[in-house]
């Protein structure tokens, strides 16, 4: 099935174009959710939520890009959404047990979350640096680095999903290098 043949389906609310939009997409929206979270719980309920949006309102694809380019947007819009909602608990939570005096089991909860992960997914010493590395470029920079170097998006695909110039995104990437470049230095 064609991706324009799987958008007409979809505009009928076929449930099995539906299922063979998953199937053909969950691994590029799983992996996108991934490289921007870095966690694989959160990067599986985010691709669900995309494949849900994807299909409730697929009457606002407008066509000017490919559907995976579509599909690439919703997902860095809402990895991007959940990033700043953790970010704010995080805030909320170690900022308030100092003000109430209470124990925040948030930070608790999400420790044990992250040492689960780590457990599931072993890497290298050298892949724990390098992500370190990477999640602390500027969110824009480490967006558009992992959108190329691990999803193996060109530059133009890149500034359709972030709805930027390819210039942007040629200097984004150059920045973010460098500034990599700079974090492993000091790490090596």
């Amino acid at each position: 099935m064609t991706d324009s043949e799987l958008i007409n389906s979809l505009l009928s609310k076929d449930e099995n174009a539906f299922r063979f939009l998953v199937e053909k997409y969950k691994n590029m929206v799983f992996k996108a959710c991934f490289h921007i979270l870095n966690n694989a719980e959160d990067a599986e309920d985010i691709a669900q939520e995309v494949f849900i949006e994807a299909f409730l309102s697929i009457s606002g694809f407008r066509g000017d890009a490919k559907l995976s380019t579509w599909l690439y947007r919703i997902s860095l819009n809402k990895s991007k959404n959940l990033l700043r909602k953790n970010r704010w608990q995080q805030l909320v939570q170690r900022f308030g047990k100092f003000i109430t005096g209470e124990k925040s089991e948030f930070i608790e909860i999400e420790d044990h979350a992250a040492r689960e992960a780590m457990h599931e997914i072993e890497r290298t010493e050298e892949q724990q640096i390098l992500w370190r590395a990477i999640d602390s470029l500027p969110e824009n920079q480490r967006i558009a680095f992992t959108l190329n170097k691990y999803e193996e998006l060109s530059y133009q695909e890149i500034a359709d999903v972030m709805m930027t110039s390819v210039s942007a995104v040629e200097s984004l990437i150059h920045r973010g290098k460098l500034n990599l470049q700079k974090k492993l230095l000091k790490q090596f």
